[in-house]
Formats: structure tokens, sequence, C-alpha cells
């Protein structure tokens, strides 16, 4: 055995006594902080499993599945370098520095799951940040949790069962109130079946918004932000309840069809048409039958006039410029007027002065009493524009749950972060690049509205 190995093997050695003792402190201080969070104690006693069940008491059971999985990679290495060592090769030294970075590597990703985790408990127990800096390694990790688990003076905010029986409690309070004007959302779930499996796309999203009120929906990719959308204006329908100024959108669809404008990302328009015709079938397709050729024509003006159109009314599609074409979109589903406008990502590929233009006709449109719901990726530069905010987020569970629904300035201070895509990144998930904290956000919520 060479002398590199020789020096890791006593170094590892000497450190099995104080390891061992830090450990066992680890795990007496799990058996307090689970106790208090109405788990089973014993669960400490469970090698890797025991860092899942810290991550529920700390409501961060997203970050809890990746710090399971690192605990059992170390294991692992572990198991390798003892066999490695063991050999008595003049070729082990090479293996024991690969052995080395992969523990390197994975403990590096075990400190900021760990570090998250304990973040979430020190929310869990009301107390200064500043405890992080015992949390930083496992030498002295098990200091907070030995206070935090045998302390009288340090309780938990709430127990691992009362997450499960809020969120439970939030699915059946009796939802949002419906409002004789303006929009009621009661979704208790939008499901569809994969491989013979149900899967749950969207879960418990309660909200009444007033008229006049213009609503950004924010959330991450694959959060649901399209599909709740979908579920609102009953295109693709969910066990919901939708009231639009008092009447039910799924069971008098029909009637309530020419109430909603729906613009979707993608431009549906003929090139070859010019502006005025383009309006004009739109007209036919979106106005009652029994509405006349002389109010389609004034209406057709009218929407024209009021998204600059006019000038341009004889062009054809295909020589607008794209801040016109996406004010023709938009006026295709305006021309029926109707009391709820939703657009998915109307500015896409505008600059911000058009960009701006835009979201200002919008404004325009909500402070005549009508709703308006829009998707955009670039918020902050029009978010003054905006009244309030519905925040989707993606639940360990992979399920779009609702994290936030209120005004501007009371998400910012809910989320602790003044512009909105910091908000999105703090609730996608970490291989998202996101901060990894929809769980939490959803769960405080809950709290807030129950």
């Amino acid at each position: 055995m060479n002398a590199l190995n020789i020096v890791l093997l006593l170094l590892f050695e000497a450190s099995l006594d104080i390891e061992l003792l830090f450990k066992v402190l680890y795990i007496v201080g799990l058996i307090g902080v689970f106790t208090k969070s109405g788990l089973a104690w014993w669960w400490a006693l469970v090698p890797c499993y025991r860092d899942f069940q810290l991550s529920r008491c700390a409501g961060r059971e997203s970050e809890g599945h990746a710090y399971f999985l690192t605990a059992v990679m170390m294991v692992v290495l572990n198991f390798m370098s003892l066999f490695v060592l063991q050999g008595g090769s003049n070729v082990i030294s090479g293996k024991v520095i690969l052995i080395s970075i992969l523990a390197i590597t994975v403990g590096i990703a075990r400190l900021i799951y760990g570090l998250r985790i304990f973040l979430g408990l020190i929310e869990v127990y009301g107390v200064r940040k500043r405890w992080l800096l015992l949390c930083i390694t496992g030498y002295i990790s098990w200091l907070p949790l030995l206070i935090w688990g045998f302390s009288k003076k340090y309780q938990p905010g709430w127990k691992v069962e009362d997450i499960k029986a809020m969120l439970a409690k939030l699915a059946h309070q009796g939802s949002a109130s419906v409002m004789d004007e303006g929009l009621t959302v009661n979704l208790k779930e939008r499901t569809v079946i994969e491989n013979f499996q149900k899967k749950v796309l969207l879960r418990d999203i309660h909200m009444a918004i007033p008229q006049g009120h213009m609503v950004l929906l924010l959330g991450g990719s694959g959060a649901g932000k399209t599909t709740f959308l979908n579920a609102v204006n009953g295109y693709e329908k969910a066990n919901a309840e939708v009231m639009l100024n008092g009447t039910n959108m799924y069971t008098q669809y029909k009637k309530m069809q020419y109430e909603v404008g729906f613009v979707p990302q993608s431009e549906m328009m003929r090139g070859k048409n010019t502006v005025i015709n383009t309006l004009m079938d739109a007209a036919k397709l979106r106005l009652p039958m029994d509405v006349s050729a002389a109010d389609r024509k004034a209406r057709v003006e009218e929407v024209m006039d009021i998204f600059g159109l006019t000038p341009v009314k004889n062009n054809l599609v295909e020589k607008l410029s794209g801040g016109q074409k996406k004010r023709l979109s938009i006026s295709m589903e305006f021309i029926s007027n109707p009391s709820l406008f939703i657009l998915d990502e109307p500015d896409s590929g505008l600059d911000g002065v058009m960009a701006r233009e835009l979201f200002e006709q919008l404004r325009k449109i909500a402070d005549t009493g009508k709703i308006v719901i829009v998707i955009t990726h670039t918020p902050d530069r029009v978010i003054d524009l905006f009244d309030d905010v519905i925040v989707l987020a993606k639940d360990s569970a992979r399920t779009g749950r609702l994290a936030y629904y209120g005004s501007i300035e009371d998400a910012r201070k809910f989320f602790e972060r003044e512009r909105m895509e910091q908000i999105v990144k703090s609730v996608n998930r970490v291989e998202e690049g996101g901060d990894g904290l929809a769980d939490e956000f959803v769960m405080k919520y809950a709290r807030e509205v129950v």
C-alpha cells in the first residue's frame, strides 16, 4: 500500500470516534424534532431515510428526496473507499482520487439541500436565519436539532400532519364566494389519463376576481398556466365551478362563449386577407347570429379605432408589423366585447416600447369594467399596469397548485421578493434553475387562507 493510501486510512480511522459521537448527538436531536413534529421518534434510527423525514418536518419534501439520495450515495462511496483502501495495490491511489472527487461532489450537493431543509426548519421554529451558521457542517448541525428538539422555548409552528390537514381543509373549505359581478373560480382538480393512470395537473385553486381588474398569471414551465386558463374559459373542463358575473361557464357554455375572449400565443390569421376583412370574418364567428350586418360593421370599425388599426384597415395581414399583427389578433377576440379577456403571451416577439403600448391598451380595456388575465414572461417591465397576480407552482407531487393570489404589493411581501421574475424563480424546481420553494409557498398561502 503506497503512502497516500496509508495516510488516508489513518485519517479515516482517527475520525471514527469523534464522528460516532456527532452522529449519536444528531440522532438524539432528530428524535426530539421528530417528536415535536408529530412523527414517530424511531424514524431517527433509520439510516438515510431519516433525512427525508427531517425534510417533512421542514415542509421541504421536494428537497428531501434529493437529500435522501445523497445520503445513500455517501454510504455507497464510503463502502467503496473501504474496499479500495484494503486492496493494497499500487494502482489504488487513482481509484481513491476518483472516489474522493465523487464524494466531494455529492457532499456539496448534500450541503446545498441540507441548508435548504434547515432554512425550512428555521421558518418552522420561527428563529433567526443566523441559526443557519450552525447547520453548515455535520460537525455542529446536531446542536440546533438538540436545542429545537428538547428546549420548551422552541416549538414548531406546525406539525407534519398539520400540513396535510391544512391543504385538505383548503380543498374542502367551501371555496371562494360566488360574486354577482366578476369571475369566481373553484377548481378542485384537473386530471388526465396517461398510460392508463390518472394524473392530476391542477388541484385546489380558488379565487374571486372583481370586474375591472387586470391580473398577471405567473408560474414556471409545467406549473399549469395554460391548463388553468383552458379550464377557466371552458375549453378543457375540469372538476370545477367557474362563474362569470353569476353565470356558470360550464353549464351555460353556449350562452357564455361570447363573454370570453381568448388570445393564444400563436397568431391564426390569413396573410393574404386585409385587416378589415379579417375582422369582419371574426365578427361573423364571434357575434350572435341576430346581430345585423350594419351593427357588425360598426363594431369592427369601433374595434379598429380602439386598437389603432384604422389607418391600415385595407393592408394585407402579411404586410403588418409585429405589433400590428398582435393588435389585430387581440382585436379579433375583442370583437364580441367579452367580459373576460384572456391573453397568452401577447407581447411575445415585441420590443419593450411596443409591448408597453400593448399593455397600456389592455389596461384601458380593464378600466372599462372588463377582467383581463395575462400570461407574460417579461412581467416586470409592465407590472405597474396590473392590479393582482396569480402564482401557480408545481409541488413535490408535480401538481399545479395555487401559491398566491392577491395584489402586487402584497405578493412582494408574501414572497419577500421585489421582482415578479424573482417570484417565479422562487417556486421553480431546482433542476429547472429555481429555488425549489413551491411546497413552502403553497403551504404558506394555505395557512393564510385557512
